[in-house]
């Protein structure tokens, strides 16, 4: 599985800590782990949470990730902008009970953290934790597992739906202003890590046209 870290500009300052931590858990568990922004940089490529959004969308649609894990200061930002592209679902989690529950029941694909709030002492410890708890068990394994079957089911209705009422996404990119999708994709590894794992086709053709 492939795990990818994007951070929006407000907590970027926390980007190494985030990662370091994500990519200990990731190791121990046979994950890859990538970090694609924004990294605390002087003059670095800006993302807002909206732009986490879109490229969320890029990365998991392309197959480039299996996983995005993001967030801003509560996390709700985020979690709504990821939320609104297609092919991502995202919870939000405080604690470690919040991403296993939403690993197991929900099934989603990207997960949205609060970097701000109550970030404070021990958040490193917090960080950890949710990141073995997310990763603990295969996706969508059901919680109570006797209720393993029909919150397997929800969750592929709610795909289906997604995917009846948002947009194909590369249609997205064709639509959307272009300077703010070239400004998403500007990240300074994002053309090696994207290049490298996502899978061929139009999406990947789209986006290595506007690099």
């Amino acid at each position: 599985m492939k795990v990818a870290l994007i951070n929006e500009n407000s907590q970027a300052s926390k980007n190494a800590l985030i990662f370091a931590t994500l990519k200990e858990v990731c190791d121990q568990k046979g994950l890859q782990a990538f970090n694609y922004g924004m990294y605390g940089k002087d003059r670095e490529s800006q993302l807002t949470y909206v732009q986490n959004g879109l490229l969320a969308s890029i990365l998991l649609n392309s197959k480039a990730a299996d996983f995005v894990v993001s967030g801003c200061g509560t996390g709700q930002g985020a979690m709504t902008a990821l939320n609104s592209f297609p092919g991502v679902v995202c919870g939000l989690a405080e604690d470690p009970t919040d991403a296993y529950l939403f690993s197991q029941i929900n099934g989603g694909n990207a997960l949205s953290i609060p970097f701000a709030k109550g970030f404070g002492w021990g958040a490193e410890l917090n960080l950890k934790l949710i990141f073995e708890r997310l990763f603990a068990e295969p996706v969508g394994g059901g919680y109570p597992k006797e209720r393993a079957v029909p919150e397997r089911r929800n969750a592929g209705i709610l795909r289906d739906v997604k995917n009846q009422v948002y947009r194909p996404l590369p249609e997205v990119l064709e639509r959307i202003d272009q300077g703010f999708l070239k400004e998403t994709i500007s990240g300074e590894h994002f053309a090696e890590y994207f290049m490298a794992n996502a899978e061929d086709g139009k999406i990947k053709e789209m986006i290595a046209a506007r690099l």
